[in-house]
């Protein structure tokens, strides 16, 4: 069995402690174990999963990986944290609030010899495998992708692009590497409205 963590109990985290502890039948998640979650709130135990210390995650043996889930501030420094000591990680996206801490992240990880993934399960969906199926070999000649949430403290999680990055990853996958041609913002703090139009051209124009 390979020993796990999960790092934070939001939404993602308590949706991660769920199905480690409850794996469906002959899945790669039966070969994991989960030894305990982390957080800075005290829960004591989550159904049974026991609340442990990052201290005794990042030192345990017994535990080889961990599923990071905090807000995205803190992803960078949580991530070289179990690199460092010497864990597998995977983190809900995006993995670092900048490109430049992003490929140094990759960089430790290869010296390291452990897995970094970034998950982004709707990637994994079967409504999105069939999306990919219809769009594979067409060109793409123009498109809108709008999707709305609510206002996000930039503090926690970063620039307003980052609240997109999930739909980012769509694009790219579906249609190859983009070039950002323009960007705007519009702000009503009045009315606790933001709204960011981006956008993109592919690799063929």
């Amino acid at each position: 069995m390979f020993g796990t963590v999960v790092v934070g109990v939001g939404i993602a985290g308590l949706a991660r402690i769920r199905d480690l502890m409850n794996p469906m039948p002959s899945s790669p998640s039966e070969h994991l174990k989960l030894l305990g979650f982390v957080s800075r709130r005290n829960f004591g135990n989550i159904n049974e999963a026991k609340q442990i210390s990052l201290e005794d995650a990042l030192r345990s043996k017994d535990i080889h990986a961990a599923f990071i889930s905090t807000e995205n501030r803190s992803h960078e420094e949580t991530i070289r944290m179990f690199l460092e000591a010497g864990k597998h990680v995977l983190v809900e996206y995006p993995m670092a609030l900048s490109s430049k801490a992003a490929h140094e992240l990759w960089e430790m990880a290869e010296q390291k010899d452990k897995v970094l993934h970034v998950e982004h399960i709707e990637l994994l969906t079967e409504e999105y495998k069939q999306l990919k199926k219809e769009v594979a070999g067409k060109d793409l000649v123009k498109g809108t992708l709008h999707f709305t949430g609510h206002v996000l403290d930039e503090n926690k999680t970063g620039f307003p692009a980052f609240s997109g990055i999930a739909r980012l990853t769509w694009l790219i996958d579906l249609f190859g590497d983009l070039t950002v041609t323009s960007a705007t913002r519009e702000k009503q703090n009045d009315k606790n409205y933001s709204r960011m139009t981006v956008h993109f051209q592919t690799a063929n124009k």
